[in-house]
């Protein structure tokens, strides 16, 4: 086990890269959030990690809580205090400035050039943290079959994820997945 220390300097490295790559908040850099908490650093297993990011969505509060779970499971509450300012303060920090440089350039053709372009970025890093999530829970057809449905109802209407996330552990509860 490595000493704490090592463990904290590696959660604020690793979280203030990713900070500031996380276009669209944590959620668009959870695919390298759960790399790096399972491949890479061990924290903690696939299953581990796609139910500590159930539990970060299910929570009320910002969606960069998994920073503080995954923070949480490495190094304990400074692991979690670590990981949480580690995500937040550099993209905070670059937020600021960048917006001061923003009001000035706002209806120019590269403002409107950069919009246009970070939109489909953004979606598409929202949509690789479904994939990976996906991957991990569906161990077999019955979830992937759970998996398509949500997806699909979440897609057509407009209900309150929270009933979805109920109605699948009702399923679980019920020995449906046993």
């Amino acid at each position: 086990m490595k000493p704490l220390g090592d463990t904290l300097l590696n959660l604020a490295s690793r979280f203030a890269v990713l900070s500031l790559l996380a276009f669209g908040g944590a959620n668009s850099v959870a695919p390298e959030i759960q790399r790096q908490a399972v491949s890479v650093n061990h924290w903690m297993s696939a299953k581990e990690f796609a139910a500590l990011y159930a539990l970060a969505q299910a929570a009320p509060g910002p969606n960069a809580m998994i920073s503080t779970l995954v923070g949480f499971q490495a190094a304990g509450l400074p692991g979690a205090l670590v990981a949480t300012l580690a995500l937040c303060v550099p993209s905070c920090l670059l937020t600021y400035f960048a917006m001061h440089l923003w009001e000035r350039q706002r209806e120019s053709r590269a403002g409107v050039a950069i919009v246009s372009g970070l939109a489909p970025v953004a979606v598409g890093l929202v949509c690789a943290t479904a994939l990976l999530l996906a991957r991990a829970a569906d161990r077999d057809l019955r979830l992937a079959l759970v998996t398509v449905v949500a997806g699909g109802v979440s897609i057509v209407s407009r209900l309150n994820p929270l009933w979805l996330l109920a109605g699948a552990a009702a399923l679980g509860l019920a020995g449906a997945f046993g």
